[in-house]
């Protein structure tokens, strides 16, 4: 019965979501470019069998709605094909414009920015990390499972957005698929910059927070924001909570994800065994729609998280031992604490 109506819950929330790309949600993006990321982003033509659009939906913070449905046993994506599962869980990809091409920092020594929870979109290719980032999911063979990049250019070629497509980018855009290729990650990474993605709409954002969410921004600010930064960037108004760095904060291995070997994230990406383990702190922004946590989808629940970040002790031991940071597991705050803390992060889910 619970999986009938799982079924039911995820088959009515893409119903909805096929209304609300088509407008009637009045979507707030502004350009065509931006218009047409929205097209390609819910386009589930993108799939080798015309099953699956980007996983990312707004009723889970754009994280993975199917993990958020079932953060107990989904930890990570399904691919298009209904079976082949991915290595780590899908982060959220609202607010993820903000993140910097993937650099060591001269003065602090570490990594910042890059996509994806191990930074190997680093924006090296087109400038811009969420652009390459887009270019992944079609081609993936445990994910939409497209068999080449010519193939995702086809589905546009034959698509009822053709014309906003060359609005955007010309005719003849089409032409040279490497290019068209690349167009096409720029175009989503437009949509997911939209404020219809990225909209600073929560209550921390737009209202006062009671006496309990106040104290626990308190408490956030004195113990977790030397990495998820509450300070604004320059140039902003509010902040991001992230620091867009890396960090092993020593999660346990997930037994219901398959793997060969540890998964050592950010080292093998920048060829550093000092950056083992270490995986890309995300922004706080929807955290508590985005079910399960971490990297691997260990914690189902807000408070699982907070309580490892709080104190390792209880857990199984860390996939990777080496590189731990000191800045979790020995924050030795009570329970009442944690509780006004998630009440806080609570403050930080967008108005959709």
């Amino acid at each position: 019965m619970m999986k009938k109506l799982t079924g039911v819950l995820i088959s009515s929330i893409f119903l909805v979501s096929a209304v609300w790309a088509a407008g009637g949600g009045k979507p707030a993006v502004d350009s065509n470019m931006e218009k047409l990321g929205m097209r390609l982003y819910n386009d589930k033509n993108m799939s080798f069998n015309g099953t699956q659009s980007c996983c990312h939906h707004h009723f889970s913070g754009f994280a993975d709605i199917t993990n958020h449905l079932d953060p107990y046993t989904n930890f990570v994506s399904t691919g298009a094909d209904g079976v082949s599962k991915g290595g780590r869980n899908a982060p959220s990809s609202a607010y993820a414009g903000y993140s910097p091409k993937l650099e060591l920092e001269e003065t602090s020594g570490e990594w910042v920015g890059g996509m994806f929870w191990d930074g190997r979109a680093t924006g090296g290719e087109l400038g811009d990390p969420l652009a390459e980032q887009a270019q992944g999911p079609p081609l993936n063979e445990v994910e939409m499972a497209m068999p080449e990049k010519a193939a995702v250019i086809e589905v546009i070629q034959n698509s009822d957005y053709l014309n906003l497509w060359n609005s955007v980018f010309g005719e003849g855009s089409l032409d040279d698929v490497d290019v068209a290729y690349n167009n096409f990650g720029r175009a989503i990474a437009a949509y997911e910059r939209s404020t219809d993605v990225t909209k600073f709409s929560s209550k921390f954002d737009v209202a006062d927070l009671s006496e309990k969410e106040q104290d626990g921004l308190s408490l956030f600010e004195k113990n977790c924001a030397s990495c998820h930064s509450t300070t604004a960037p320059s140039g902003m108004k509010t902040p991001l909570f992230t620091n867009y760095k890396y960090a092993n904060i020593g999660v346990p291995a997930n037994p219901g994800i398959s793997s060969e070997g540890p998964d050592l994230g950010l080292g093998p990406v920048v060829e550093d065994e000092t950056q083992n383990g270490k995986f890309k702190i995300p922004t706080l922004r929807n955290i508590a729609l985005s079910a399960p946590y971490s990297h691997n989808g260990l914690f189902p629940t807000l408070m699982e998280m907070l309580q490892f970040i709080n104190n390792r002790s209880g857990f199984d031991e860390p996939e990777v031992a080496e590189n731990l940071s000191n800045a979790v597991g020995n924050l030795n705050l009570t329970q009442k604490e944690l509780d006004k803390i998630e009440a806080f992060l609570m403050t930080l889910t967008d108005d959709y």
